[in-house]
């Protein structure tokens, strides 16, 4: 995907906060993460306070990782949450095991080769993003050592296409290990080809965007959206918008987002706004709030997305999986692109496939929004079927039940 013209195109800003374009700056970023990550690890103790020797590893990369797989750790006889040394979990950091990253340090001899070959396969691509390449360097290495040292019975991601995630599911593919692998949000045709021993996707939509990635490998089941049975009996039955949700992302430009929060804010003075910028956006936004004082605001990294879209009647974004989980909760949701930036327009096919209605201008925005404050449909969530494959069954809501099912099936045949 680092070498995809889709990734090189992103717009400055968000590559900026990725990989500096200036040579320099990418040198800087080489240094730190050496001194801080690689030998900063070596005098950082891990204390575990579980044992992770024959167990079930539910492997996350993320907060929103682990709200997908935290289920599993109750509900799998043997499962532990694990993730990378230094990897950044969010809220849940103190709540996941570590594997040992010290030895990474170990492995660089490799990386004037890996660069050489990858300049010969890439181009210039590879010299743009050595600071990304260095980035991934050993963790093959450690994670076959950790899987040797710990024999896990099996391992389960959340994540395809991470460099350290791609690392671990190549390390258990050389060491033995059965994979598993349970979608956390959208997916596009950018992500690697499927190649777990088990995939359990949300819908139809999954199975047929990893279609066009390459061949599908292993077992592949349909099993609905786990992280969303809790929320799926509180849809919201107003048939009025008074709430609005505007949702970004990294890849939104700031004055374009400024302006569309202007025109809401004095176009529908009587609606409740509220601001959700992504977990991982480093902007404070800070203008916001002095402008609108009766903006409220929603942090990602404190407040789940459903908990979020649950005081929500309408949601407001662009490129973002929350459109499909409002939807699901029957809150009405709308496309909306914050610039001009086009490489991931309609990135996850939602207006394509009529899950939710585009709106190219802001006077078309207010148009839409005005429709659904006169008159909201009740029956919004039944359009997300083909992205949730227990909607409209009688196993919607019981997902995470169906998931347990089939990877204890999965679990009792491997061994």
């Amino acid at each position: 995907m680092r070498f995809s013209p889709l990734f090189a195109g992103l717009p400055a800003r968000t590559l900026e906060g990725i990989s500096p374009r200036s040579v320099w700056k990418r040198l800087a970023k080489v240094a730190g993460y050496a001194a801080l990550r690689l030998v900063g690890n070596v005098f950082r103790p891990i204390r575990n306070a579980e044992d992770l020797h024959g167990k079930v590893w539910l492997y996350v990369v993320s907060q929103n990782n682990y709200e997908a797989l935290h289920f599993l750790s109750e509900a799998l006889p043997g499962a532990v949450l694990v993730a990378g040394q230094s990897k950044q979990i969010g809220r849940y950091n103190q709540q996941v095991n570590r594997l040992s990253l010290r030895r990474k340090l170990l492995y660089y001899g490799q990386f004037p080769g890996v660069l050489l070959d990858l300049w010969k396969m890439e181009g210039q691509l590879a010299w743009r993003f050595f600071d990304l390449i260095f980035n991934a360097i050993g963790y093959y290495e450690v994670y076959c050592r950790a899987l040797r040292h710990y024999q896990p019975r099996a391992v389960v991601f959340a994540n395809d296409h991470n460099d350290d995630a791609r690392a671990l599911l190549l390390a258990c593919r050389a060491e033995g290990v059965p994979t598993a692998y349970v979608q956390h949000a959208s997916v596009s045709t950018s992500f690697p080809p499927l190649g777990f021993d088990l995939s359990l996707l949300e819908g139809q939509d999954a199975l047929d965007k990893y279609r066009q990635c390459g061949p599908v490998q292993g077992q592949v089941a349909l099993v609905g959206m786990p992280k969303a049975d809790a929320f799926l009996s509180q849809k919201n039955e107003n048939l009025q918008v008074q709430c609005v949700g505007v949702a970004t992302n990294l890849l939104d430009e700031t004055p374009a987002i400024m302006e569309a929060v202007d025109y809401l804010l004095r176009e529908f003075p009587t609606l409740t706004f509220t601001f959700r910028p992504h977990p991982g956006d480093p902007r404070d936004f800070a203008l916001l709030r002095q402008q609108h004082p009766t903006l409220r605001f929603s942090d990602a990294r404190q407040e789940s997305v459903f908990e979020f879209l649950r005081q929500q009647d309408a949601l407001v974004a662009a490129d973002t999986s929350t459109h499909l989980e409002a939807t699901l909760l029957n809150v009405a949701s709308i496309y909306y692109r914050f610039g001009t930036h086009t490489g991931t327009d309609d990135y996850y096919g939602y207006v394509a496939h009529g899950l939710v209605p585009r709106a190219h201008t802001l006077a078309a925005l207010g148009t839409l929004l005005r429709n659904y404050q006169q008159h909201k449909p009740l029956h919004l969530y039944q359009q997300a079927a083909y992205y949730n494959a227990t909607l409209g069954t009688a196993e919607e809501g019981h997902s995470q039940q169906r998931a347990v099912r089939l990877l204890r099936e999965w679990l009792g045949e491997t061994f």
